[in-house]
């Protein structure tokens, strides 16, 4: 019966990978593309005030980033540690984590465009909020704080992933795209990210497998009150973000499991919040700690599971207003065995891909790159030279 029960857990978490391969290998590769055309001295340089301005950049830059929430949280700090305005560096944070490629993708092929507009519209939604509180709540006397801890440099978790710059600037667009220097950094920005990831992709897709096999909808009906239509709408936003921080699950990683718990009847808000809440996980916030201290920690988990809590209502009830919001079904790649079928034959074209991706990127010293990423030593821009020299 517990053998059965495991097995059951683990076809349905290989279901639901086999469903999101190929966005999650076509939106990591955009987000690659995109970090080798953008440098992260321009992005510094834009975000040194708390303006709408620097803020609206911060969100743009954020968008274009990597999706990895420990990666985020550390560049987050490096920005900030040099000139970014630190509201501008939590925003750049929100927008890396909630408003990338790869998330988007997923969550279209898991459960429909409209959860895609609901989180890209709640995104934005919510760096106005996260703005608006800090303008309201933040003292001058804690920045100092979190500015003297920030400085202390203590390690945090893909600390040195944050501190490369694989970013190509001079030349044509297309020049810098298809140049074997290009491809080169293309290839370190991809397998970059997602070695950064694939421990959270992979735990948050044996959650998902393991709560949709074991427990039944009645349970998850009754927990997110589907039989109270109003209240319902207002305990989705505030218990999805609890569900979230419960689950250790970050990135794009807690993406299936949202399918589970809509699945199972939380609110259509609730699944956008859930979704955004993966920057207050506890190790997260155990790294706002050591980044900015206790004091600071403590602020950031208050103030965004605010913003994440309105945000996610507003949408919600927005979406529900203009008929936006799907009625409760079951979500095919909960229960689908893989067949040959259009997916079938993407994801064997992006494993392709990913076997260039990753020939070139184990020819041009990869692996000594991975292991900077784990270092909290900053790669100084001769050694970045140097890794764009092998193509």
């Amino acid at each position: 019966m517990i053998t059965q029960a495991v097995l059951n857990a683990l076809a349905t978490a290989f279901d639901m990978l086999w469903e999101v391969f190929w966005p999650l290998a076509l939106g990591f590769i955009l987000s690659a593309i995109v970090q080798t055309l953008v440098s992260r001295r321009a992005v510094v340089r834009a975000l040194g005030s708390d303006s709408p301005r620097s803020l609206a950049l911060a969100t743009l830059f954020g968008a274009a980033s990597s999706s990895c929430s420990y990666a985020a949280v550390a560049i987050g700090r490096s920005l900030f540690r040099k000139g970014a305005s630190f509201p501008a560096a939590i925003v750049f944070e929100f927008a890396s984590t909630n408003l990338v490629f790869e998330l988007g993708l997923i969550l279209l092929i898991l459960l429909g465009w409209s959860f895609v507009g609901a989180e890209f519209a709640g995104g934005l939604l919510m760096v106005v909020i996260l703005a608006l509180l800090f303008r309201l709540t933040l003292k001058p006397g804690m920045i100092e704080e979190a500015r003297r801890q920030a400085d202390q440099g203590r390690r945090g978790r893909m600390q040195g992933h944050a501190d490369m710059d694989m970013s190509i600037t001079e030349g044509p667009f297309l020049k810098r795209l298809f140049s074997g220097q290009g491809l080169t950094a293309i290839s370190h920005n991809f397998w970059g990210d997602v070695t950064s990831v694939w421990t959270d992709i992979g735990l948050g897709l044996l959650i998902a497998g393991a709560l949709a096999a074991w427990v039944p909808n009645s349970f998850w009906q009754s927990f997110f009150l589907t039989s109270h239509p109003v209240l319902s709408q207002v305990w989705g936003p505030l218990i999805g973000p609890v569900i979230s921080l419960m689950s250790f699950v970050c990135s794009v990683g807690n993406v299936p499991l949202a399918a589970v718990l809509w699945n199972g009847g939380i609110s259509f808000g609730g699944v956008i919040a859930f979704v955004f809440a993966d920057l207050i996980i506890i190790p997260i916030v155990d790294i706002y700690r050591k980044y900015y201290g206790g004091r600071m920690a403590l602020y950031l988990l208050v103030v965004s599971y605010a913003a994440i809590a309105l945000a996610g209502l507003a949408i919600g009830l927005l979406f529900q207003g203009l008929g936006f919001v799907p009625s409760h079904h079951p979500v095919t790649a909960l229960f689908a065995a893989p067949s040959f079928n259009y997916t079938s034959v993407l994801n064997v074209i992006f494993l392709v891909i990913l076997a260039v991706l990753g020939w070139r990127f184990l020819r041009t010293g990869g692996l000594d790159m991975l292991r900077m990423m784990e270092t909290p030593a900053a790669m100084t821009d001769d050694s970045a030279a140097h890794q764009h020299q092998h193509h």
